[in-house]
């Protein structure tokens, strides 16, 4: 779209600075106006015709794909469970706390205060500390993390918002 423009920019210079040549200026006007008029024509055909589709549609429509992608991520999830402090920080807890804002409505940039404590009645204060955006230990990175059982807990309880 900048090309077209830039190029419309240049053309309607250029057909001035040719009509500047002739001896009788009076289509001057005229030139600049019907070049003016293919600049806006070609901007409003690139504007409205169909955009191009990048992606293919019929690998992402397949459901076996969309299965196996499914099972992979989730046994991603489930690895970053039962490996250290510092992946369930980096991958878990972030996805938790979202998926907790958006079963609940609760935000916590809008009211922390009712935030955390929709989450105590929810989680109860054992395993908020692992939802909690705000409780990433920087000092126990290299400690195991909570594992299975916790995810398995913390998927339950947000699963019965």
């Amino acid at each position: 779209m900048n090309r077209i423009v830039a190029a419309a920019a240049l053309l309607i210079l250029g057909v001035q600075a040719a009509a500047l040549t002739l001896p009788d200026r009076s289509p001057l006007p005229w030139l600049a106006g019907a070049t003016l008029a293919v600049a806006l024509l070609a901007v409003r055909w690139h504007v409205t015709r169909a955009p191009t589709v990048l992606v293919d549609e019929s690998r992402a429509r397949d459901p076996e794909e969309t299965l196996r992608r499914w099972v992979a991520r989730t046994q991603t999830l489930v690895s970053w469970a039962d490996s250290s402090r510092a992946d369930w920080d980096k991958h878990l807890r972030p996805m938790l706390a979202r998926q907790f804002e958006l079963a609940t409505g609760q935000r916590k940039s809008k009211n922390a205060e009712a935030y955390r404590a929709t989450a105590r009645m929810v989680f109860g204060d054992e395993l908020w500390r692992w939802v909690d955006p705000d409780d990433v230990a920087l000092n126990e990175r290299d400690k195991p993390g909570p594992g299975r059982d916790v995810l398995d807990e913390l998927l339950k309880r947000l699963e019965r918002i």
